[in-house]
């Protein structure tokens, strides 16, 4: 049944190995989950899945194996001992339940009663007070209520069923979905550059055996000054216009880059990169940034964000006073240019979907001055934007 498993898992895309396989069945040799679906959910997925983005492919294919087999019965017996399946649902009774169960004839009675229904009915059922289905009162289903209860499949609506066969909880972990804010502050975290600096507060683990065997055993220990990201980075965002709809993750974006990155310095810009940008949007107008002076005030060793849908005419791009809001004498393409002079590292975050670009020119182009270095606004492409800036 585990290599069955195993197999699922390798066709949902999750990379697991035959060591991990190993590990699985000598964990459950030593009785590190017994008796309890719970436990054995929770070490499988541990040993099996080593990147949190892969735990809601898991689940799936955690469902997926169920109910490819030919009943919730060949589950019961093939995978989960009776004894297993009492003891699961006797931990999660309280007392209250148990009495309400022995009306019942006791909790033999209710798997009984549970395995007939399942033999005679036939059909999806909705409602009533006997068939296995969705609401109604029957002890069997989901989505209805009855206190001393079995349940399959669904989502709960009362919370009464002694056991739930499927919960997917990481579906925002995935990393072909659009961020949040949780997604994008471990995303970024790709990009760090560790430095010590302050004070000698933080222990010194190595040095200090060292010191100590060095000194006959007494001990001696050493501190150094903490470790900090010393990443430095230029956040560009472009605003207003088309990228009004994406302001939200845009927000989000800004607000985890802030607390990751000690060294972090941030511009708006609207469309395309010209001679000149602002920090508030409110004064956009009045009180703008010359691009050459961001050039000159911060060094080469900071690398370069555009967050931005590339969404607009070529013209803006490529030609003087192609601007929609002001006369540019010069094409945005020079200045861009002029930055690839300077920071060796820059990269374009788009927040529209990776398989839209090409239907856009004006992303083609842009990605093209980004030599390829133009990423989805996704935990994946985030994550391949920051190890690219890394290297």
């Amino acid at each position: 049944m585990l290599i069955s498993f195993f197999q699922v898992l390798k066709r949902a895309g999750i990379p697991v190995s035959i060591k991990e396989l190993l590990d699985l069945i000598l964990a459950l040799k030593n009785h590190l989950a017994f008796a309890s679906v719970d436990e054995f959910y929770y070490l499988s997925r541990t040993i099996l899945v080593k990147d949190e983005k892969y735990f809601d492919r898991f689940d799936q294919a955690f469902g997926y194996y169920y109910k490819d087999l030919e009943s919730l019965e060949d589950i019961i017996e093939a995978m989960i001992p009776d004894e297993w399946l009492r003891q699961e649902f006797s931990k999660q009774l309280s007392e209250e339940d148990k009495a309400k169960i022995e009306s019942l004839g006791g909790l033999d009675k209710l798997i009984e009663e549970f395995k007939k229904r399942l033999e005679e009915q036939k059909e999806r059922h909705q409602g009533g007070n006997k068939w296995i289905g969705t609401g109604g009162t029957s002890p069997f289903g989901h989505g209805g209520y009855h206190p001393e209860g079995i349940r399959v499949g669904g989502e709960s609506r009362n919370k009464k069923a002694a056991k739930v066969w499927e919960k997917r909880e990481f579906k925002n972990l995935d990393d072909s979905v659009e961020l949040g804010t949780r997604n994008i502050k471990v995303a970024l975290r790709r990009l760090r550059k560790f430095a010590r600096t302050g004070a000698e507060d933080e222990l010194d683990l190595d040095d200090t055996i060292r010191s100590t065997a060095s000194n006959a055993g007494l001990l001696d220990i050493k501190m150094v000054p903490e470790r900090h990201n010393s990443a430095k980075v230029l956040l560009f965002f472009d605003v207003g216009g088309s990228m009004d709809p994406h302001i939200k993750i845009c927000e989000e974006m800004f607000a985890a880059a802030r607390s990751e990155f000690k060294h972090m310095e941030y511009f708006y810009f609207h469309n395309f990169i010209y001679e000149s940008v602002w920090r508030d949007n409110s004064r956009r107008h009045s009180e703008r940034l010359a691009l050459l002076d961001i050039m000159h005030r911060y060094s080469s060793d900071y690398h370069i964000i555009f967050v931005g849908d590339a969404s607009m005419s070529p013209y803006e791009i490529m030609q003087p006073g192609g601007s929609v809001e002001h006369w540019n004498e010069e094409a945005g393409v020079l200045w861009m240019r002029r930055l690839k002079e300077v920071y060796e590292k820059i990269i374009w975050i788009n927040p529209v979907p990776e398989d839209e670009w090409y239907y856009t020119q004006s992303i083609e182009m842009t990605n093209h001055l980004m030599d390829g270095h133009m990423y989805p606004l996704t935990v994946k492409g985030l994550e391949e934007g920051m190890g690219y800036l890394s290297k």
